[in-house]
């Protein structure tokens, strides 16, 4: 392990599963897919998501709500959960300009972009929002919650596709054991669900097509055949363990181990042998300084796509052998992109916390292709050490994290 240990002492999450952590663990333990109809999406290749659902910005506590797009609203939301949950606020600091904010996103205000170059299109330039850039560009949602929380130190939005979210967390760690800064507030945020990027993937054979939307996503079966897309966001708060105990904090858990990587292979299919993906695993052990016989469960990547789910199970069996236990949560919440990886650390870490690891949701009959200890029909009770979180972005960027309790 490298430099100052990093414990976790905020969480803060809203996905189609809930609005808050109560609310999001329950459902993904109950494995109750969110997958619906999406009248947005009624022109579109295909007519499901996963959304948020009973969210109205103007009801929580955000700062000019209506400024915003929704990726980076949802990012605000789950920050101002994650630093209650945290026991911080803005007046909190010690010293701001060491208060760090990660946020990234694979595709930042795409709904605002969208809308407004419809308007252009429609009307000319001068129906364009003075606000258009400020909604839309992919750094926002990190600058306003810095804004918003008097965060004065190193803000940045890391963007790796899919795995934008887990990069974001593993680069706090980063920041924490070098000494740059004492707390990070680090996740991911989308809201991508729009007829041009659902259209985008569509086009690309990537969404399910499936006209049930209750068994459209279904990581790891024999009958998968796409991902369906979600939104939300998922937010840490990390701190230096002694800044952590200085102030005598509830740590919540460790971000023990990061590891990243590029398959160098092709732009959307995966390393045919996973070789970006073992790669990444085998660092993030390697930045824990632990053996592979020390993990007891994988939340995977696991999108419900063709590709994916067998490169990451044969890249997941070659380091933990067959018995470790997995699962995908993609199967309740969708895949949120740039959001995902950051949502689904904060449901591997809950698992290690309750000793209860998520159901893959849907899974009935598992792929003759994939020989691993899926977890499915139910979630499961079992004390873990360890857990591992995987994130896979198109362009081959890969990371994965790996938390103790």
């Amino acid at each position: 392990m490298n430099g100052n240990q990093v414990a976790i002492t905020g969480l803060g999450i809203i996905t189609p599963a809930g609005n808050n952590l109560k609310e999001n663990w329950k459902t993904v333990l109950a494995g109750k897919t969110q997958a619906n109809f999406d009248p947005i999406l009624d022109n579109c290749p295909v007519n499901i998501s996963c959304r948020v659902k009973g969210f109205d910005a103007l009801d929580t506590k955000i700062s000019k709500p209506w400024f915003w797009d929704n990726y980076a609203k949802f990012a605000q939301i789950a920050t101002l959960e994650a630093l209650d949950n945290a026991g911080l606020d803005s007046d909190s600091w010690t010293d701001p300009t060491r208060v760090a904010v990660l946020i990234g996103s694979g595709a930042g205000g795409t709904e605002t972009l969208e809308e407004q170059h419809q308007a252009m299109l429609e009307g000319g330039a001068d129906d364009l929002s003075p606000l258009t850039l400020p909604m839309g560009l992919l750094n926002m949602a990190a600058g306003q919650v810095a804004i918003e929380i008097k965060a004065y130190g190193p803000c940045f939005s890391p963007c790796s596709a899919c795995a934008s979210g887990a990069t974001a967390i593993g680069l706090g760690k980063y920041l924490i054991n070098n000494g740059i800064a004492d707390v990070v507030i680090a996740g991911g945020a989308e809201a991508a669900v729009t007829p041009f990027y659902v259209s985008s993937f569509a086009r690309m054979k990537t969404l399910s097509p499936n006209p049930d939307p209750t068994i459209a996503s279904r990581p790891f079966d024999c009958d998968r055949d796409g991902f369906v897309i979600g939104e939300g966001a998922g937010i840490f708060v990390l701190e230096s363990l002694e800044h952590a105990k200085r102030r005598d904090a509830d740590i919540k858990g460790y971000l023990q181990g990061y590891g990243f990587s590029a398959d160098a292979y092709h732009v959307t299919t995966p390393h045919p042998e996973g070789k970006g993906a073992n790669t990444a695993m085998l660092a993030a052990l390697k930045d824990a300084c632990c053996s592979a016989s020390d993990v007891g469960y994988v939340n995977a990547h696991g999108t419900s796509t063709i590709g994916n789910d067998v490169t990451e199970s044969q890249a997941i069996k070659k380091i933990f052998g067959d018995n470790i236990s997995v699962s995908s949560t993609k199967g309740v919440t969708g895949h949120l992109l740039g959001a995902g990886g950051a949502i689904e650390a904060i449901y591997t870490l809950l698992a290690i916390r309750d000793n209860t690891l998520p159901v893959t949701a849907n899974l009935k009959k598992l792929d003759s292709n994939i020989s691993l200890d899926v977890i499915s029909g139910e979630s499961r009770e079992k004390a873990i050490k360890l857990g591992l979180s995987n994130s896979f972005g198109f362009g081959g960027q890969n990371a994965s994290l790996l938390f103790s309790c």
